[in-house]
């Protein structure tokens, strides 16, 4: 699966004629702005992609009115009656022990059983990853699972990806190892890049910097490069993270959650603050006028509806969360997305690069030898992929 730079992973736009039919468990009772947002995003989508057909999960009462509505829904949807619901305000703990009734346990479910290839769900986030990991269970070699998500950016795609930004506030040297070979699995295939470009996130680019985890990842990183099949840049900063000089950004769930939120959070004063400007005088405004179009296409570069959608790696299973604030448009993007990586067969050459690159680093921190201070690349097994091939 290739993308160009205007038509991203998470883009509902692109055009699906030929493709293999895909079967998409969507959670419709979670988000904040309430089904009634999913089921529209639901309509989006199968309005523009011919190749994608729903489970819609949720209470039969709320939804069958709402998917009447949506002529575009009709035959290409099945509603599967779930009666609970899991708030934004419940405990993953509590959901694990008691939420066999939500609709976020029966969307999930149909993936665990094979009716579905992804789920995408608008939900609590960590009740979505504990019950993921109950039902899917991790991949083996994947101590902690990570959340990626695309980030605008300078680069060839136009996009880059960060991960971990919310699963786990805690990561070892073993999980950023692992964070950076299911990261640049899922550049390669989202983007069709051969060797994406990592970087571990820290708080300068020189080696001496960063604690002593982040240190001992730069060292497991850079030896396993060859053959997780990146290219590893090194430490990058935060002000790198949009910038040319990388694909996929490594980093622990607590500060990428926090570099996401001020990403978002920055977008939106820009946007506020242009749009006051524009107003603040009739040369503004006819200046405004006169640029629309390319602020037109500025908005929709920077719209994170648009790449809506944080893909849980390390799972046994494809799962999508969206923002709970998204819109149709939002909840389209994650659809789409999610359909696009159930196709893309990437599990499986992730799961077979995870469970080697665990053993080496395994070994790595055994060995405690100044001799061996630096863990040796492993050897490519019979059967993996190998550099010619295509991911």
């Amino acid at each position: 699966m290739t993308t160009d730079q205007d038509t991203p992973l998470g883009d509902p736009s692109g055009q699906s004629a030929g493709q293999e039919q895909v079967v998409i468990s969507v959670d419709a009772m979670g988000g904040d702005r309430g089904p009634e947002a999913v089921v529209a995003g639901c309509a989006r989508t199968v309005s523009e992609n011919a190749h994608i057909s729903l489970l819609i999960h949720g209470d039969e009462a709320i939804l069958k009115p709402l998917i009447a509505r949506q002529p575009a829904l009709a035959g290409r949807c099945t509603l599967v009656h779930a009666d609970g619901v899991v708030t934004m305000d419940d405990k993953p703990s509590h959901v694990m022990r008691h939420g066999k009734a939500t609709s976020m346990w029966s969307a999930i479910s149909a993936l665990k059983s094979g009716t579905a290839q992804a789920v995408v769900s608008c939900g609590n986030t960590g009740a979505l990853m504990a019950v993921s990991m109950l039902q899917l269970r991790r991949m083996k070699g994947v101590n902690r699972p990570a959340i990626a998500c695309l980030w605008p950016s300078r680069g060839p795609h136009g996009f880059s990806t960060m991960l971990d930004v919310g699963a786990d506030i805690k990561a070892e040297a073993e999980d950023l190892l692992a964070y950076a070979i299911m990261g640049a699995t899922y550049f390669r295939n989202g983007f069709g890049d051969a060797l994406p470009r990592v970087g571990l996130l820290n708080v300068g680019t020189e080696d001496h910097k960063g604690r002593a985890e982040i240190k001992a990842a730069h060292e497991l990183i850079a030896a396993n490069q060859d053959f997780g099949r990146y290219t590893y840049v090194g430490f990058v900063e935060g002000s790198d993270i949009p910038s040319a000089r990388v694909d996929v950004i490594v980093t622990d769930g607590f500060t990428g959650n926090i570099a996401l939120k001020t990403g978002e959070g920055t977008a939106r004063l820009v946007g506020d603050m242009l749009r006051e400007s524009f107003k603040s005088s009739f040369l503004a405004m006819l200046g405004a006028g006169l640029a629309s179009g390319a602020l037109k296409r500025l908005s929709a570069r920077i719209d994170p509806r648009r790449v809506n959608g944080g893909v849980f790696l390390g799972l046994n299973g494809t799962v999508v969360k969206s923002h709970g604030s998204a819109d149709a448009m939002g909840v389209a993007a994650a659809i789409a997305l999610a359909a696009k990586l159930a196709q893309s067969g990437y599990h499986g050459r992730m799961a077979e690069r995870l469970v080697i690159a665990a053993k080496a680093a395994q070994d790595a921190a055994q060995d405690a030898s100044p001799a061996s201070a630096h863990p040796t690349t492993p050897q490519t097994p019979p059967g993996a992929a190998q550099n010619g091939e295509t991911e």
